[in-house]
């Protein structure tokens, strides 16, 4: 090894400086993407600790999508005015990612809240408690469709809420008329919602009032949630309440926490006259 070449980095020192293999520097050098600064007669190959700033761009632009071949065609043929113009036309692109990690951190926040929640309460109790108001995104009207026209009303909203980044973590619930609730329909629901911070331009959403609202809570598949409905009725009976216009349906556990429907726990919110 010369004298040079202890002011730079062999090919492990710097694979290891890069936190990559040695293999991907092989790589690179073979496409003539990021080739070493120094290839020694005996085989020896350096690095310079200049050429870490360049594998930071190429991660970079790797990480914004840009296939290697570009990458190495635009640090092949580069000049400052083109660099800048490059990282420049990235930026928006690195904001929406940072947009989109944003929106995933907000999901797993909610989802860890909500799940910690359902982990806290009696599940057999019923109770009554003061709510907030609340701005529900709501899908199409279900009450009496078809199953075609349910799955069709189901997929529309689920594609609303991607598109528009609109689903927050909080549960796609369901809503059931008051008359439904009466009548025992029990799956014959109005529409499907889910909490939004607040109202937007272009998309359907009603308010949830604030007030007195009963509070239960169904184990199991909500193909079963009779009984519980039954027993909300006996509450209502025993303290001389009367519900009133909806009941709101939410999961607060799923498939997200525990195995199997049976599983599954419903919390039921019905407001009170």
């Amino acid at each position: 090894m010369s004298e040079q070449s202890h002011k730079y980095f062999t090919t492990g020192e710097f694979a290891k400086l890069c936190h990559i293999s040695k293999q991907t520097l092989f790589y690179y050098d073979e496409i003539g993407l990021l080739s070493p600064y120094i290839k020694e007669d005996n085989g020896y190959r350096y690095y310079t600790y200049s050429q870490y700033e360049v594998y930071i761009v190429i991660e970079l632009l790797k990480d914004l999508g840009m296939p290697l071949k570009e990458i190495r065609n635009f640090l092949n043929n580069k000049t400052p005015i083109e660099a800048i113009q490059l990282l420049t036309s990235q930026l928006d692109e690195i904001d929406n990612k940072i947009s989109k990690l944003q929106h995933i951190r907000t999901i797993a926040e909610t989802t860890i809240k909500i799940i910690k929640e359902a982990l806290e309460v009696d599940w057999e109790s019923i109770t009554v408690e003061n709510l907030p108001e609340r701005t529900l995104l709501i899908s199409q009207h279900l009450r009496h469709a078809t199953n075609r026209q349910y799955l069709n009303a189901v997929t529309d909203f689920i594609d609303l809420c991607n598109k528009h980044e609109l689903y927050t973590g909080h549960p796609i619930g369901a809503i059931l008329a008051e008359e439904e609730i009466l009548a025992e329909n029990f799956g014959n629901y109005s529409y499907l919602y889910t909490e939004m911070p607040s109202s937007i331009e272009k998309v359907s959403t009603i308010v949830r009032p604030a007030g007195q609202y009963i509070i239960a809570y169904h184990k199991g598949n909500d193909k079963e949630i009779a009984p519980s409905y039954h027993r909300i009725f006996e509450f209502v009976k025993e303290h001389q309440l009367a519900i009133k216009n909806f009941a709101y349906e939410e999961y607060i556990l799923d498939e997200v926490a525990v195995n199997g429907a049976e599983n599954y726990v419903t919390k039921i919110m019905i407001p009170i006259k």
